[in-house]
């Protein structure tokens, strides 16, 4: 499988915001997926050296709507917080541009 299929897209939270300034980000990512794979993935996307990934899975949440009415289910997810050397900072939201063989 393609290592940027690893990555289904950036979490932008309050939380992630403050992380962001130490070289940290945060990305929702396949259930299957491996430190590996994502250390793959974001070097192969963003251009960025890795220094650490901490994975974990955020649980299942139910919560009631419109007093008690309708029942809003959140699905698992699995995160992936990853450290960059030397604190380097990316854009999440854009990819590194694929070098053209002219």
């Amino acid at each position: 499988m393609s290592t940027f299929l690893q990555l289904v897209k950036s979490q932008a939270t309050e939380k992630g915001s403050v992380l962001q300034s130490n070289g940290q980000y945060t990305f929702i990512v396949r259930r299957d997926a491996t430190k590996t794979e994502v250390k793959k993935a974001i070097e192969e996307v963003y251009g960025a050296k890795v220094k650490a990934i901490r994975m974990l899975i955020a649980p299942a949440k139910k919560r009631l709507m419109m007093r008690g009415r309708v029942l809003i289910k959140r699905a698992v997810a699995k995160k992936a917080i990853v450290t960059l050397k030397d604190k380097k900072t990316i854009d999440p939201l854009k990819f590194k541009e694929a070098k053209s063989s002219k």
